[in-house]
């Protein structure tokens, strides 16, 4: 009577249907590749052209968008590295009010990247030092690529030319009305008598 050994101690700790992947092949360029279809959903709806999207969720109801937010909130995403994806767009999100689409496209753009430079023999440590590199490069740089600032929140005009693009993007055809209206509310004293 032979005695049963299961084959490895790891596939019995996981739930059924469960997947072990191990080495760079596997998980890396797997996690890579679930990102990169996670930015191919939204990436068609980015920018002034962007195309609507048709988003049926787990309870059937239909939604047509091409808010990025929109439609992480109703894909029911389960693999773990593009969670973060959507978590990320969703805390852009509440940060900031916009821009989640921008989050997607660009994670995907880097990882992209990221992908080639692992195939051309790449370590991930020499990959993400590199990253860090570059964000050091981009925070040197970035204040001195500024076109315009606002010194002055009370003045009218200024407030209302650095404002009327944000809220072009939300409210195209209102934007001089609502920027108006935002710009006189921002020049207004707070003491009230």
């Amino acid at each position: 009577m032979a005695l049963h050994v299961p084959k490895t101690l790891l596939a019995s700790m996981m739930k059924d249907g469960a997947r072990h992947y191990r080495g760079l092949d596997e998980a890396v360029f797997r996690n890579i590749e679930a990102c990169k279809e996670m930015t191919r959903i939204t990436k068609s709806s980015y920018g002034p052209n962007g195309m609507n999207k048709m988003v049926i969720n787990h309870i059937q109801k239909l939604f047509v968008t091409n808010d990025a937010a929109t439609i992480m909130r109703e894909l029911d995403v389960e693999h773990p590295a593009a969670k973060l994806l959507v978590m990320a767009s969703e805390m852009q999100e509440q940060e900031v009010g916009d821009g989640t689409n921008f989050v997607l496209v660009l994670a995907g753009a880097l990882l992209e990247q990221a992908e080639e430079l692992l195939r051309m023999g790449m370590s991930v440590a020499e990959v993400v030092s590199g990253y860090e590199m570059a964000l050091e490069k981009a925070l040197e740089i970035l204040p001195g690529l500024s076109c315009s600032s606002l010194k002055e929140v009370r003045d009218v005009t200024a407030v209302k030319a650095a404002i009327v693009t944000s809220i072009a993007s939300k409210q195209y055809g209102n934007e001089d009305f609502l920027a108006d209206m935002v710009s006189q509310a921002c020049g207004k004293d707070d003491d009230t008598d």
